[in-house]
């Protein structure tokens, strides 16, 4: 599975589809990945070697790591994502819906917020509900991918 690579993506703000959307147990499903890919114009990663191949016509990319750090390097060098590794909280890291710039009710309303951001930026997905901000989770998965990526 490549849940935590789709996150890592969203986090960097790339609209990513996760095969984790499809039914379980859809016999069809690297045929629906494929099809989708190529109607959508999107790059196909893989950790499945015969779909990689079966998706050569749209560089479809075979990763060979199930680390994410690791997998993040091969799409690096594949120059499939860009050189600038910012977290851009655009996107949801969990359903990919767009973020919008959260209300203060919605601020004040969060369990989790720190109270002393009150006013900062903050990020709300209208699908799942969540309140998203640069804090040190963000930043130090910003300093450990550009680490990683860099060596």
């Amino acid at each position: 599975m490549l849940g935590p690579l789709a996150r890592y993506l969203r986090f960097l703000g790339y609209d990513t589809k996760s095969a984790n959307s499809l039914a379980s147990g859809n016999r069809r499903e690297d045929s629906i990945l494929l099809e989708m890919a190529r109607k959508e114009k999107r790059f196909l990663l893989t950790r499945d070697r015969e779909l990689a191949g079966r998706g050569a016509d749209i560089g479809a990319l075979h990763l060979l790591s199930d680390d994410v750090l690791d997998q993040m390097k091969q799409i690096y060098k594949a120059g499939l994502i860009e050189d600038s590794l910012c977290i851009r909280m655009k996107r949801c890291p969990l359903c990919n819906s767009v973020l919008r710039r959260a209300t203060c009710d919605e601020i004040k309303s969060s369990d989790y917020a720190p109270r002393y951001k009150i006013g900062k930026d903050f990020c709300w997905c209208p699908n799942c509900r969540r309140l998203y901000w640069m804090g040190t989770h963000a930043k130090n998965l910003e300093k450990r991918l550009i680490d990683s990526l860099k060596k």
